[in-house]
């Protein structure tokens, strides 16, 4: 039985940083660790699934019966702090199931992608109990910092920008760019040998602006750092992540299109109330989606809600630990959401 949490190393930066290479080249050292990966793919910008399952970590594709057992979760396209609601809770769900199976998680994000939600999503009761964020990666593109784009072809990144509508289209690059680093634990330079020493210093003195003081750097080539400075930095990331403050703190936990996602704490509810409830506040509300777990009255046992829409289910997952707080926590996904209302329409299921 497991007693301490899986690491999750969480590598961020544009498209064309460098992060298909870094991560590649963490593969091709992990001589044993058992690495989990979870890759957003995004169009042929993304991490490319065929060129990680060549990396001997014990994938297989399906129907492979030959093939050590594992498997690579690829994310629908989109920025993974979009998809976090819809897809990131089952994938990780799946992995807690066989933590005995796993030394380390890595996850990329898109390049597009903001990784403060996505470390936020770590604090979640059913992840936090199994994970831990050991460190943000972000790659930065040396080359396209010095020459002031960020990115190593924006027009590809607008365009992208542009053909999905989940995605920020009003931010600058520069303010994404800013937003990767205020989440960063550790900030590698990519491609350092394609700038001179004066504009390496420059990028440096760039970065540093945007990070604290201990948030360190380092220069890479071809992805070339070592195992022992991306990986260990033990630095739980979850539980300081709202202090550090981007462009989008106040975008409705980012969601692009003006989306909610608000929590409700309750103590013990009775699930006949509940359930009915929640029938009448997706007629009311405009929620999309309803996810949580409650605490019933001389149960021993937890009970899993989830809905879509006018769809729920609900089911007892685990039992409640020793210790634990035994409460009642949902999260409401939707459009122009008012928590004080929620609540107030989920009081007649308390005992």
């Amino acid at each position: 039985m497991h007693t301490t949490k899986i690491p999750a190393t969480i590598v961020t930066g544009f498209l064309g940083s460098g992060k298909t290479t870094l991560m590649r080249h963490i593969l091709e050292q992990a001589r044993g660790l058992r690495v989990a990966v979870i890759v957003n793919e995004f169009g042929e910008l993304g991490i490319d699934g065929d060129i990680l399952r060549t990396c001997a970590i014990g994938c297989r594709e399906e129907g492979g019966a030959d093939a050590p057992e594992g498997r690579i979760y690829e994310l629908a396209n989109g920025c993974m702090c979009c998809t976090v609601q819809e897809e990131f809770f089952p994938v990780m769900k799946a992995l807690a199931e066989r933590r005995q199976d796993i030394d380390v998680l890595l996850i990329e994000t898109s390049g597009l992608a903001l990784p403060k939600p996505l470390v936020q999503a770590f604090q979640w009761p059913e992840i936090a109990s199994v994970f831990t964020v050991d460190s943000v990666v972000t790659v930065v593109d040396t080359p396209a910092a010095a020459a002031g784009q960020f990115a190593h072809d924006p027009h590809a990144v607008d365009a992208q920008r542009r053909a999905d509508p989940n995605l920020d289209h009003e931010a600058s690059l520069h303010e994404l760019f800013e937003d990767q680093l205020s989440a960063a634990d550790l900030v590698v330079l990519s491609k350092a040998d394609l700038v001179t020493p004066q504009q390496l210093a420059q990028v440096r003195a760039l970065v540093a602006e945007e990070v604290p003081a201990e948030v360190k750097m380092v220069e890479a080539v071809q992805g070339q750092v070592p195992l022992s400075v991306l990986l260990g930095q033990q630095r739980a990331a979850e539980a300081s992540i709202n202090e550090r403050h981007s462009h989008h703190d106040h975008e409705e936990d980012h969601e692009h299109d003006a989306f909610d996602s608000l929590f409700i704490d309750l103590g013990a509810v009775d699930r006949d109330r509940l359930m009915q409830a929640l029938h009448a506040i997706v007629q009311a509300h405009a929620v999309l989606r309803v996810k949580g777990f409650a605490a019933l009255q001389g149960k021993r046992m937890r009970l899993l809600v989830q809905g879509v829409g006018r769809r729920f289910d609900a089911y007892f997952d685990r039992a409640w630990q020793d210790g634990e707080a035994q409460a009642t926590r949902l999260v409401f996904i939707g459009k122009g959401l008012d928590a004080a209302v929620l609540r107030q329409a989920l009081l007649s299921a308390e005992v």
